[in-house]
């Protein structure tokens, strides 16, 4: 593919966004479905709301933080989809990020680029930005960080990860693998720390070996965690949150605390659920769960969690990206927007895995849609025609669990172990190779 070059490909992205914004706006005027996400109109009211100098919390199921008011305020000023524009740059920035972290560690360019098109020419990304979804922004702050720590700018990832949990609660499960890897015998003051570039870790299968006692490793770096880097991270990256959080605090008081952040730790969602939860959910949905029920549903999550990363923490980019899907795959509430938070994260491991597209990743991405389809057609029954059908609907949840659990085996199974930073032991050693 000689011919498209990322510049090509980034300036046809982003045409292609503008005319779905443009195309949006005429299907909300002349039809009956809208093509943009109810959440944008959520976003609108509650930016108009701050733009006025009042609550944003003032509009009903606004659950997000002011900053998000903040960012969409020139709806009420310059255009009604002022936001979308912003959501799809960010969703464009991602693709840029995608890119930059691949070319630091020596992918060659015709894998850059494929693994770009993944994300910038997946429907369910073009369509979440240009719809009015905020996820293509958090996406992009997540890669920053990435980028940051591959630079060596330790203060500047805790920074933007204390503003990224504040922003959106669900990346606090990136903590413990981040400050696993910010060993002290990778990160040095005042250095980048020496990266694994991609051919080196295609030719040398002491990596994969290596992985195989990777747990012994990372209780090694349990027991010596306080280190200097290590505690800078969490004070930063903690003050950044607390401040935030304290600010917003002081100005909308209990109203920011109860919507914004506690009430994501204890949500449930009776409607448009693709999680396992869902019935059970649904026929408790007038009555308070129990501490104990609200324990259980996030036990199974904490243990798939840990095991992840005690298994592959030093693979930071394959363990953030088995994380999400794990945690999206066990929530008590699983709706299609959560898919990006993995989606932006899958191109990034796709130059280590061993898996042809042919086979076996064409029957994983057809069993992944295909499960997800099946939900949909029970879900369709449900919302648009009333049928009784909320017994079928879990069991589509099962299935949907089962597609998503047969995926990440697939992955873990056909992925090469690769760290993404080196030891100092490796790094000083005679053939010194560092991805610049």
């Amino acid at each position: 593919m000689k011919w498209l070059k990322f510049r090509t490909l980034l300036l046809l992205s982003a045409i292609f966004r503008v005319i779905l914004i443009v195309y949006g706006e005429w299907q909300d005027t002349h039809m009956e479905v809208r093509y943009t996400d109810v959440d944008y109109l959520v976003f609108s009211d509650a930016a108009s709301l701050m733009a006025n100098g009042e609550s944003p919390y003032k509009r009903t199921t606004y659950r997000y933080s002011p900053l998000l008011a903040f960012l969409l305020t020139p709806n009420s000023f310059i255009h009604r989809s002022w936001g979308k524009f912003i959501f799809s740059a960010a969703d464009l920035l991602v693709g840029s990020f995608i890119q930059y972290i691949l070319k630091k560690r020596e992918v060659p360019e015709d894998m850059c680029l494929y693994s770009v098109m993944v994300w910038l020419l997946n429907p369910f990304t073009f369509t979440i930005g240009t719809r009015g979804n905020c996820e293509p922004i958090v996406c992009a702050m997540i890669l920053w960080i990435i980028i940051c720590l591959i630079n060596g700018n330790v203060v500047q990832a805790a920074i933007w990860y204390g503003l990224v949990v504040h922003f959106r609660i669900y990346p606090i499960i990136y903590a413990l693998p981040i400050i696993l890897v910010l060993d002290p015998h990778s990160f040095q003051s005042g250095q980048k720390p020496c990266l694994v570039n991609w051919k080196s870790s295609q030719d040398n299968t002491s990596y994969s070996r290596k992985g195989v006692s990777e747990v012994d490793g990372v209780w090694t770096a349990l027991k010596t965690i306080f280190t200097r880097g290590r505690i800078m991270f969490a004070m930063v990256s903690g003050s950044v949150f607390i401040l935030c959080t304290g600010l917003f605090f002081f100005l909308y008081r209990w109203e920011f605390l109860n919507e914004a952040l506690l009430y994501h730790l204890t949500r449930t969602d009776p409607r448009h659920n693709f999680s396992i939860y869902f019935y059970h959910i649904y026929l408790h949905v007038e009555h308070e769960f129990s501490v104990v029920e609200k324990l259980i549903s996030f036990l199974p999550q904490l243990i798939v969690q840990l095991v992840l990363i005690f298994r592959f923490a030093q693979d930071l980019l394959f363990c953030l990206f088995l994380q999400t899907v794990a945690f999206v795959a066990f929530n008590k509430v699983i709706t299609a927007q959560y898919f990006v938070w993995f989606f932006c994260l899958l191109p990034l491991i796709l130059p280590w895995s061993k898996m042809k597209l042919k086979w076996e990743g064409l029957s994983c991405v057809v069993l992944w849609m295909g499960a997800q389809t099946h939900w949909l057609l029970w879900g369709y029954l449900l919302e648009f025609k009333g049928k009784n059908v909320f017994l079928q609907l879990w069991l589509a949840g099962l299935v949907f669990l089962a597609a998503n659990t047969f995926l990440l085996i697939m992955f873990i199974r056909h992925h090469r172990y690769s760290p993404v930073f080196k030891q100092l032991a490796r790094a000083t050693s005679g053939n010194r190779d560092k991805s610049e």
